[in-house]
């Protein structure tokens, strides 16, 4: 496609990155399902490999289908490249990877899913580096934490489990101010809801078996590079900067500009990490992004239809949705997600522990599973399974306490909806 900032989101979820294929004129992206790509002479493969030509190696690297779906995802974003993974905990570990060394940290939200509070606080240690684990609205917190180590912060646009909203503008200003990128997950938005760079994020991740993919087929992690950090500004990030020794001491910022941290991503991060995204992953998130405006119109539609009932209910202590006039996180809204506030919250039960995996257990049309973002409407108790490894009061910080339940509304019909909660919440108040 030619211009593509001229087309609209709806437009370029169906065609950014896809081209007829040149053999067959297959209009469809098809699945290159190969490991490897014939070069034309030695010279060819001498540059390939030398990184003075770009184009197919092997495909831990690089592969048509999955090249497609980075390219649209990109721009989606309004970024200037991407590199696909495995998962969404590998696209975060990928982010991490150029940026960090032993002895750095990271600066994070307390409201992170449960499995990315695991893998930084834990994980992360095996690499020398560490995690500091601040409220993001407390705004002088964040700014304390962040010291001469600190090599990123990092916070998701609309949070897993509680669906509260992050305000980016603000946080992007202290990461900017401290010469650190800013790594946002918008799995939980998507940038149909919310694109991160427009507010400052340096780089987005996504597990895009959810919201992106949005039929619980695949896994799949991506991270998009704005092309807007200078990681030759100072000596924090040599990685990008420096010259590096497996390719003859070049330099990636010198040499890719704005794309120095996608081309390091494939070169470097999927080369050695090995994190790579298959192809047929590819093809099943590609159909799936081409309806993306259209469920998240829905999902929207659906969980303020769904919370705002729910609100009502006796046996219903709380409800944490964004989208409710109730909730103290409703004014970011308007600024960072127009479009709405998403198909994900918590629903905080009088009963506490035992009334939630009671009705957990009597709902029929809600699956429960570990997963969100589906087109089916999915639940889960989060203390007692993806925040299970935290203690009380990380579930309690991360919106995910024991009397807490994450719902990810589907594009179902909202009435059906209703009536499985609400026989599911008589039987377990009962």
């Amino acid at each position: 496609m030619t211009d593509a900032p001229s087309y609209g989101f709806d437009t370029l979820q169906i065609h950014a990155g896809s081209r007829p294929d040149p053999a067959t004129g297959a209009r469809q992206t098809p699945i290159y399902q190969t490991t490897a790509y014939v070069f034309r002479d030695a010279d060819h493969a001498a540059a390939l490999f030398n990184l003075q030509e770009v184009g197919y190696i092997y495909s831990r690297l690089t592969n048509p289908t999955v090249a497609v779906l980075q390219e649209r995802i990109a721009t989606l974003e309004g970024g200037v490249g991407a590199v696909c993974c495995s998962s969404g905990h590998a696209a975060q570990i990928m982010a991490l990877f150029p940026l960090m060394a032993p002895g750095r940290n990271v600066v994070a939200s307390t409201r992170l899913y449960g499995g990315t509070v695991t893998q930084f606080s834990q994980t992360i240690k095996r690499f020398g580096w560490s995690a500091k684990f601040v409220d993001f609205d407390d705004l002088d917190a964040v700014k304390a934490a962040i010291d001469d180590d600190t090599r990123a912060v990092f916070c998701e646009s609309i949070a897993n489990p509680g669906g509260y909203i992050t305000d980016l503008d603000a946080i992007s200003a202290i990461a900017d101010a401290a010469g650190v990128p800013l790594i946002v997950d918008n799995t939980s938005a998507t940038p149909y809801l919310c694109r991160p760079i427009e507010h400052g994020a340096t780089l987005v991740v996504h597990s895009t078996t959810k919201y992106l993919t949005g039929n619980g087929t695949v896994t799949g992690g991506a991270i998009v590079d704005s092309g807007k950090f200078d990681w030759s500004a100072s000596d924090k990030f040599p990685s990008l900067s420096a010259p590096e020794p497996a390719y003859h001491g070049l330099k990636f910022h010198e040499t890719f500009g704005p794309l120095a941290f996608t081309f390091h991503g494939i070169a470097i991060g999927l080369r050695d990490l090995g994190m790579t995204m298959n192809p047929q992953a590819a093809h099943y998130t590609l159909m799936g992004i081409e309806t993306l405006s259209l469920r998240m119109q829905r999902h929207v539609e659906n969980a303020v239809t769904v919370a705002s009932w729910l609100e009502t209910h006796p046996a219903v202590d709380y409800v944490t949705y964004a989208g409710l006039p109730s909730s103290p996180y409703n004014h970011r809204v308007a600024a960072i997600c127009p479009k709405g506030a998403g198909g994900l919250f918590t629903v905080a039960l009088k009963g506490g522990y035992d009334a939630c995996v009671k009705f957990v257990d009597s709902l029929e049309l809600f699956s429960h599973v570990a997963n969100l973002g589906d087109t089916r409407s999915l639940v889960i108790h989060s203390a007692s399974t993806t925040h299970r490894q935290l203690s009380e009061a990380q579930q309690v910080a991360a919106g995910a306490g024991p009397n807490v339940v994450r719902i990810s509304i589907g594009i179902e019909n909202a009435d059906d909806l209703i009536a499985d909660l609400n026989q599911a919440l008589n039987k377990a108040s009962a």
